[in-house]
């Protein structure tokens, strides 16, 4: 591995979502602060969507560790729960894979919170148990916020389960705050008629876009800080460009293509990565040729434009 050539304590690019590595951009710094406020207003709902990799499970988990940090963890009476961070202002639960029944996504809920439920319990004592529980927490002034990552995949039923959920409230504030992460497919499904409800309910919301070129170097020299680098510039702005264009911005194909690079680097003994290490990497980068082809058709086509209107400049004289 590279980590001892480039003077790294660990990998710099990797793929797993670390909080270490959250990179406060204008644009991500917005979303968080857009989820913080939210929060604090005691919204019901609110979502975040995004296309693949531009960092929607990582912004949820700096969320999540915003809140703790926020308030410091304390222990819940009754007993500690299994999963559900627990802080002296909220109880936060997640829920990584909601692809399920409204049934078993009420259990997974439950289970997060710590609520001990009797075996095959059913649909009547299951709601009868979130919402004593949800009572409770509210009795001791904390807000109970639930993260759905992957909220795209989710089905209507199960949406709607967990909009019925939210109509528990106190004469101040609802008993429970969810907040949805997706795709933009998620859009679509909640423009349909079955779900309108849900959809009228989402008072704050924020979409992720790639990162901009202006942030890209700035990106890259924050993940290698992170990692330990304490050297000059490791990337050259050949191969920033050029990991931009094959990106598009998108930090996971940032990543990906980043650590192929070094790779190659270290590869050849070098100590800086040049455009060249990127080209090679992109094209071993299955995701990462569309954008690489996408912009050289860009540039053919600026090219053909140009050189049309040079050559009718010429004919014209």
């Amino acid at each position: 591995m590279y980590l001892a050539h480039f003077g790294l304590r660990e990998a710099p690019f990797g793929i797993t979502p670390d909080t270490s590595y959250f990179f406060a951009c204008a644009d991500y710094q917005e979303a968080l602060n857009t989820l913080l406020v939210a929060i604090r207003n005691g919204e019901g709902f609110i979502k975040i969507t995004g296309e693949v990799g531009t960092g929607k499970t990582l912004l949820c988990r700096q969320f999540l560790a915003s809140i703790n940090k926020e308030h410091g963890t304390v222990a819940v009476p009754d007993g500690e729960p299994q999963q559900a961070s627990v802080t002296q202002g909220f109880v936060t639960a997640y829920i990584p894979n909601p692809y399920l029944t409204p049934h078993t996504l009420l259990l997974a809920l439950a289970d997060e919170l710590g609520i001990v439920l009797e075996p095959d319990v059913d649909q009547h004592h299951l709601l009868k148990s979130l919402t004593a529980a949800l009572l409770d927490f509210a009795r001791q002034d904390k807000q109970v916020v639930l993260c759905l990552d992957e909220a795209q995949a989710m089905p209507l039923e199960s949406l709607e389960a967990i909009r019925l959920l939210t109509n528990l409230e106190t004469e101040k504030r609802k008993l429970l705050q969810i907040v949805l992460f997706g795709q933009p497919e998620l859009n679509q499904k909640l423009q349909q008629d079955s779900i309108r409800q849900l959809n009228q309910r989402i008072t704050f919301h924020y979409h992720l876009g790639p990162l901009r070129r202006d942030d890209m170097d700035y990106y890259l020299s924050h993940r290698l800080n992170v990692a330990g680098f304490t050297g000059g510039r490791l990337f050259s702005r050949g191969a920033a460009n050029q990991l931009y264009a094959a990106s598009g911005g998108i930090p996971r194909l940032v990543n990906i293509v980043a650590h192929k690079a070094l790779m190659l680097t270290y590869g050849e003994g070098r100590h800086q990565v040049s455009a060249r290490h990127v080209r090679v990497a992109a094209k071993d980068t299955g995701s990462a040729k569309k954008s690489l082809w996408r912009w050289w058709i860009i540039a053919a086509a600026l090219l053909l434009i140009v050189g049309s209107s040079a050559l009718g400049w010429v004919v014209l004289r």
